[in-house]
Protein backbone atom coordinates (compact mmCIF):
# COMPACT_ATOMS: atom_id res chain seq x y z
CA UNK A 1 0.00 0.00 0.00
CA UNK A 2 2.94 2.39 -0.53
CA UNK A 3 5.11 3.97 2.17
CA UNK A 4 7.66 1.85 1.04
CA UNK A 5 10.47 0.69 3.31
CA UNK A 6 12.92 -2.10 3.47
CA UNK A 7 10.79 -4.36 4.36
CA UNK A 8 9.10 -3.96 0.79
CA UNK A 9 12.26 -3.42 -0.91
CA UNK A 10 12.90 -7.29 0.41
CA UNK A 11 9.73 -8.88 -1.49
CA UNK A 12 11.38 -6.65 -4.26
CA UNK A 13 15.04 -8.42 -4.47
CA UNK A 14 13.56 -12.06 -3.74
CA UNK A 15 11.05 -11.73 -6.95
CA UNK A 16 13.81 -10.34 -8.73
CA UNK A 17 16.41 -12.84 -7.88
CA UNK A 18 13.94 -15.70 -8.92
CA UNK A 19 12.22 -14.03 -11.82
CA UNK A 20 12.82 -12.33 -15.34
CA UNK A 21 10.38 -9.36 -14.88
CA UNK A 22 9.18 -7.41 -11.68
CA UNK A 23 6.03 -6.02 -11.15
CA UNK A 24 5.05 -3.98 -8.04
CA UNK A 25 1.63 -2.94 -7.39
CA UNK A 26 0.71 0.17 -5.46
CA UNK A 27 -2.95 0.42 -3.87
CA UNK A 28 -4.06 1.81 -0.63
CA UNK A 29 -7.19 -0.01 -0.83
CA UNK A 30 -10.18 2.08 0.52
CA UNK A 31 -12.68 -1.42 0.91
CA UNK A 32 -10.33 -2.82 3.79
CA UNK A 33 -10.64 0.05 5.97
CA UNK A 34 -13.25 0.30 8.64
CA UNK A 35 -14.58 4.16 9.06
CA UNK A 36 -12.64 4.77 12.27
CA UNK A 37 -9.58 3.65 11.01
CA UNK A 38 -6.64 5.73 9.38
CA UNK A 39 -7.31 5.94 5.48
CA UNK A 40 -7.21 9.58 5.11
CA UNK A 41 -3.93 9.81 7.36
CA UNK A 42 -2.05 6.41 5.88
CA UNK A 43 1.19 7.27 5.04
CA UNK A 44 1.99 8.10 1.36
CA UNK A 45 5.17 8.62 -0.33
CA UNK A 46 4.34 8.23 -4.01
CA UNK A 47 7.40 10.32 -4.90
CA UNK A 48 10.24 8.21 -2.83
CA UNK A 49 8.25 4.83 -3.58
CA UNK A 50 8.75 5.57 -7.59
CA UNK A 51 12.63 6.76 -6.84
CA UNK A 52 13.22 3.76 -5.14
CA UNK A 53 11.70 1.62 -7.05
CA UNK A 54 13.55 2.98 -10.12
CA UNK A 55 17.10 2.38 -8.11
CA UNK A 56 15.93 -1.59 -7.95
CA UNK A 57 14.87 -1.71 -11.49
CA UNK A 58 11.92 -2.87 -11.40
CA UNK A 59 10.02 -3.60 -14.64
CA UNK A 60 6.93 -2.12 -13.79
CA UNK A 61 5.03 -0.13 -11.44
CA UNK A 62 1.01 -0.82 -11.30
CA UNK A 63 -0.26 2.29 -9.34
CA UNK A 64 -4.28 2.58 -9.85
CA UNK A 65 -6.78 4.97 -9.07
CA UNK A 66 -9.92 4.06 -6.43
CA UNK A 67 -11.61 4.55 -9.59
CA UNK A 68 -9.84 2.50 -11.70
CA UNK A 69 -10.47 -0.65 -9.16
CA UNK A 70 -14.15 0.52 -7.76
CA UNK A 71 -15.47 2.58 -10.64
CA UNK A 72 -19.36 3.54 -10.50
CA UNK A 73 -21.82 0.58 -10.51
CA UNK A 74 -18.95 -1.50 -8.96
CA UNK A 75 -20.89 -4.37 -7.24
CA UNK A 76 -18.69 -7.44 -6.53
CA UNK A 77 -17.03 -8.40 -3.57
CA UNK A 78 -15.07 -11.59 -2.50
CA UNK A 79 -16.30 -12.52 1.45
CA UNK A 80 -13.43 -15.04 2.50
CA UNK A 81 -13.81 -18.42 5.23
CA UNK A 82 -11.04 -20.99 6.17
CA UNK A 83 -8.07 -18.45 7.85
CA UNK A 84 -10.26 -15.40 7.05
CA UNK A 85 -12.41 -16.56 10.14
CA UNK A 86 -10.06 -17.37 13.00
CA UNK A 87 -10.34 -14.90 15.56
CA UNK A 88 -7.83 -12.83 15.32
CA UNK A 89 -7.59 -9.61 13.00
CA UNK A 90 -11.26 -10.47 11.49
CA UNK A 91 -12.19 -10.50 15.40
CA UNK A 92 -11.33 -6.94 15.77
CA UNK A 93 -11.48 -5.43 11.74
CA UNK A 94 -14.71 -7.53 10.59
CA UNK A 95 -14.36 -5.87 7.57
CA UNK A 96 -10.71 -6.61 6.31
CA UNK A 97 -10.59 -9.78 4.87
CA UNK A 98 -13.58 -8.93 2.44
CA UNK A 99 -11.60 -5.48 1.35
CA UNK A 100 -7.89 -7.71 1.24
CA UNK A 101 -9.62 -10.26 -0.96
CA UNK A 102 -11.23 -8.45 -3.41
CA UNK A 103 -8.77 -6.02 -3.94
CA UNK A 104 -5.55 -8.76 -4.45
CA UNK A 105 -7.94 -11.02 -6.87
CA UNK A 106 -8.17 -8.03 -8.47
CA UNK A 107 -4.64 -7.10 -8.77
CA UNK A 108 -3.45 -10.58 -9.51
CA UNK A 109 -5.82 -10.76 -12.74
CA UNK A 110 -4.37 -7.02 -13.56
CA UNK A 111 -0.91 -8.21 -13.46
CA UNK A 112 -0.88 -11.78 -14.25
CA UNK A 113 2.17 -12.71 -12.50
CA UNK A 114 3.89 -16.37 -12.41
CA UNK A 115 4.03 -15.70 -8.82
CA UNK A 116 3.60 -13.03 -6.01
CA UNK A 117 5.39 -12.50 -2.85
CA UNK A 118 3.91 -11.27 0.53
CA UNK A 119 5.55 -10.40 3.56
CA UNK A 120 4.61 -12.78 6.52
CA UNK A 121 4.65 -10.05 9.02
CA UNK A 122 0.41 -9.76 7.98
CA UNK A 123 0.81 -13.55 8.85
CA UNK A 124 -3.30 -14.11 8.27
CA UNK A 125 -3.23 -11.95 5.70
CA UNK A 126 -0.44 -14.13 3.68
CA UNK A 127 -2.76 -17.31 4.42
CA UNK A 128 -5.96 -15.81 3.52
CA UNK A 129 -4.16 -14.60 0.04
CA UNK A 130 -3.11 -18.21 -0.29
CA UNK A 131 -6.20 -20.12 0.42
CA UNK A 132 -8.11 -17.03 -2.14
CA UNK A 133 -5.57 -18.43 -5.00
CA UNK A 134 -6.32 -22.01 -4.55
CA UNK A 135 -10.12 -21.82 -4.12
CA UNK A 136 -10.69 -19.92 -6.88
CA UNK A 137 -7.92 -21.88 -9.44
CA UNK A 138 -5.97 -18.51 -9.74
CA UNK A 139 -2.50 -19.45 -11.61
CA UNK A 140 -0.88 -17.22 -9.41
CA UNK A 141 1.25 -18.86 -6.84
CA UNK A 142 1.92 -16.79 -3.37
CA UNK A 143 5.31 -16.72 -1.73
CA UNK A 144 5.66 -15.99 1.48
CA UNK A 145 8.71 -13.87 2.58
CA UNK A 146 10.15 -13.30 5.90
CA UNK A 147 9.46 -10.47 8.52
CA UNK A 148 12.58 -7.72 8.10
CA UNK A 149 12.93 -6.37 11.64
CA UNK A 150 14.92 -2.92 12.87
CA UNK A 151 17.90 -3.70 14.93
CA UNK A 152 15.85 -3.51 18.14
CA UNK A 153 13.59 -6.59 16.75
CA UNK A 154 10.70 -4.07 15.25
CA UNK A 155 8.82 -6.00 12.65
CA UNK A 156 9.16 -3.02 9.75
CA UNK A 157 6.33 -1.37 9.25
CA UNK A 158 4.58 1.92 7.17
CA UNK A 159 2.41 2.43 10.36
CA UNK A 160 5.98 2.67 12.22
CA UNK A 161 6.19 5.99 11.67
CA UNK A 162 3.13 7.25 13.68
CA UNK A 163 5.24 6.30 16.62
CA UNK A 164 6.58 9.04 18.88
CA UNK A 165 10.07 8.62 20.16
CA UNK A 166 8.66 7.08 23.70
CA UNK A 167 6.36 4.67 21.96
CA UNK A 168 9.12 4.01 19.58
CA UNK A 169 11.39 2.90 22.48
CA UNK A 170 8.54 0.38 23.90
CA UNK A 171 7.58 -0.47 20.12
CA UNK A 172 10.16 -3.93 20.47
CA UNK A 173 8.69 -5.40 23.76
CA UNK A 174 6.14 -7.40 20.99
CA UNK A 175 8.62 -9.07 19.78
CA UNK A 176 10.79 -9.34 23.06
CA UNK A 177 7.54 -11.09 24.44
CA UNK A 178 6.91 -12.95 21.38
CA UNK A 179 10.20 -14.96 21.89
CA UNK A 180 10.49 -15.45 25.37
CA UNK A 181 6.73 -17.85 25.02
CA UNK A 182 8.74 -18.98 21.96
CA UNK A 183 11.23 -20.24 23.89
CA UNK A 184 8.82 -21.10 27.08
CA UNK A 185 7.06 -23.47 24.75
CA UNK A 186 10.10 -25.46 23.20
CA UNK A 187 11.24 -25.71 26.53
CA UNK A 188 8.23 -27.73 27.64
CA UNK A 189 5.60 -25.08 28.96
CA UNK A 190 1.91 -25.53 28.72
CA UNK A 191 0.80 -23.17 25.98
CA UNK A 192 -2.06 -21.96 27.97
CA UNK A 193 -0.19 -20.56 30.82
CA UNK A 194 2.73 -18.92 28.44
CA UNK A 195 -0.11 -17.26 26.46
CA UNK A 196 -1.32 -15.98 29.89
CA UNK A 197 2.45 -14.56 31.03
CA UNK A 198 2.61 -13.13 27.65
CA UNK A 199 -0.63 -10.99 27.72
CA UNK A 200 0.13 -10.08 30.90
CA UNK A 201 4.05 -8.83 29.98
CA UNK A 202 2.52 -6.94 27.35
CA UNK A 203 -0.05 -5.01 29.23
CA UNK A 204 2.33 -4.30 31.61
CA UNK A 205 4.23 -2.67 29.53
CA UNK A 206 1.67 -0.37 28.29
CA UNK A 207 -0.21 -1.78 25.33
CA UNK A 208 -3.71 -2.27 25.04
CA UNK A 209 -3.80 -5.56 23.53
CA UNK A 210 -6.23 -7.45 21.09
CA UNK A 211 -4.67 -10.59 20.92
CA UNK A 212 -1.84 -13.14 21.64
CA UNK A 213 -2.59 -16.65 20.36
CA UNK A 214 -0.94 -19.72 19.36
CA UNK A 215 -2.29 -21.01 16.15
CA UNK A 216 -1.64 -23.57 13.85
CA UNK A 217 0.83 -22.27 11.35
CA UNK A 218 -0.84 -23.36 8.15
CA UNK A 219 -4.63 -23.22 8.86
CA UNK A 220 -5.02 -20.98 11.72
CA UNK A 221 -6.95 -22.98 13.80
CA UNK A 222 -6.65 -23.58 16.93
CA UNK A 223 -3.57 -26.00 18.30
CA UNK A 224 -4.94 -30.11 18.71
CA UNK A 225 -1.91 -31.59 19.70
CA UNK A 226 1.70 -30.11 20.69
CA UNK A 227 4.58 -31.29 18.77
CA UNK A 228 2.31 -32.60 16.02
CA UNK A 229 1.82 -29.49 14.22
CA UNK A 230 3.26 -26.57 12.96
CA UNK A 231 2.24 -23.41 15.22
CA UNK A 232 2.55 -19.74 14.78
CA UNK A 233 2.25 -17.51 18.06
CA UNK A 234 0.16 -14.07 16.66
CA UNK A 235 0.58 -10.99 18.40
CA UNK A 236 -2.06 -7.02 17.61
CA UNK A 237 -1.73 -4.84 20.31
CA UNK A 238 -2.54 -0.78 20.21
CA UNK A 239 0.58 2.00 21.66
CA UNK A 240 -1.07 5.03 21.56
CA UNK A 241 -2.85 5.58 18.88
CA UNK A 242 -0.87 3.00 16.36
CA UNK A 243 -1.78 -0.68 16.26
CA UNK A 244 0.95 -2.87 15.69
CA UNK A 245 0.85 -6.53 14.80
CA UNK A 246 3.96 -9.61 14.48
CA UNK A 247 4.39 -13.28 15.07
CA UNK A 248 6.84 -16.08 15.28
CA UNK A 249 7.12 -19.13 14.50
CA UNK A 250 6.84 -21.75 17.38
Amino acid sequence: MGALHAGHFSLVKRAKARADRVIVSIFVNPTQFAPNEDLSTYPRTPAADLAALQKLKVDGIWAPSAATMYPEAFATRIVPAGPAQAGLEDAFRPHFFAGVATVVAKLLAQCEPDFALFGEKDYQQLKVVGRLVRDLDLKTRIVGSPIVREADGLALSSRNRYLSPEERALAPTLYRVLKECAAQVAAGAPIAAVLEYGRTAIRRSGFVLDYLEARNADTLALPVALGAEPLRLLVAAHIGKTRLIDNVAL
